[in-house]
């Protein structure tokens, strides 16, 4: 007997907990896009999983099911936003080493200066700065998929503590100019960001 016969099942009830078969496609889609808006416009620590239900129409029990617990949903968020960042680190990688600086510098400053992966940013940034959760897996995905990968390419004995000291460079100036926006960074030409800091970059990278 199929879930539309079954005595005793209510459409309340089945609504609750794993979907039906039927469930539509997207919506596991739909619930990462309300956790992202939540986020972005909360911060981790005013958003909540019967929150992020309520904006994507469904009841909690499916977030659950798709996602676990709220820093659960919350990386998945993040990894959506990584997204571009992986594919522009394909690219820094593919690179030689003898100028990873320049290209590395531009890659980050690139994905903060355009809108559309700006803004995801500043909802990872904002809530990893006020929360230690959500700092805990923006590190791990930072680290495991960014770094790490950079120092490998780099195949030197202190190649990690040189990436590290690389990013702390860019994600500082992220801060500066785009979270904090202090002048007069915040107003600066990109271009001449990039020509000032790409060789400090490049010496956290491969210099002596």
């Amino acid at each position: 007997m199929s879930d539309a016969t079954a005595p005793g099942t209510s459409p309340a009830s089945r609504r609750r907990g794993r979907p039906p078969r039927t469930e539509s496609g997207d919506t596991r889609d739909r619930i990462l896009t309300a956790a992202r808006e939540e986020f972005s416009e909360r911060g981790y620590e005013k958003t909540s999983v019967r929150g992020i239900a309520k904006a994507a129409g469904v009841d909690p029990a499916l977030v659950h099911h798709y996602f676990g617990t709220k820093e659960q949903v919350f990386e998945a968020a993040v990894e959506v936003a990584f997204a571009p960042v992986l594919r522009a680190r394909d690219t820094v990688l593919e690179g030689p080493p003898d100028d990873v600086g320049e290209r590395l510098t531009r890659m980050i400053i690139g994905l903060w200066e355009n809108p559309v992966t700006r803004t995801p940013l500043l909802a990872i940034v904002r809530s990893a700065v006020n929360n230690e959760a959500a700092a805990a897996v923006f590190r791990r995905l930072l680290s495991t998929q960014v770094l790490r990968r950079i120092a490998d390419r780099l195949d030197l004995p202190d190649a990690e503590l040189r990436t590290e000291l690389a990013a702390a460079q860019l994600v500082g100036i992220a801060m500066i100019r785009y979270v904090i926006r202090v002048e007069p960074l915040a107003s600066a030409d990109p271009e001449q960001i990039i020509a000032r800091v790409a060789p400090v970059v490049q010496g956290h990278l491969t210099g002596r």
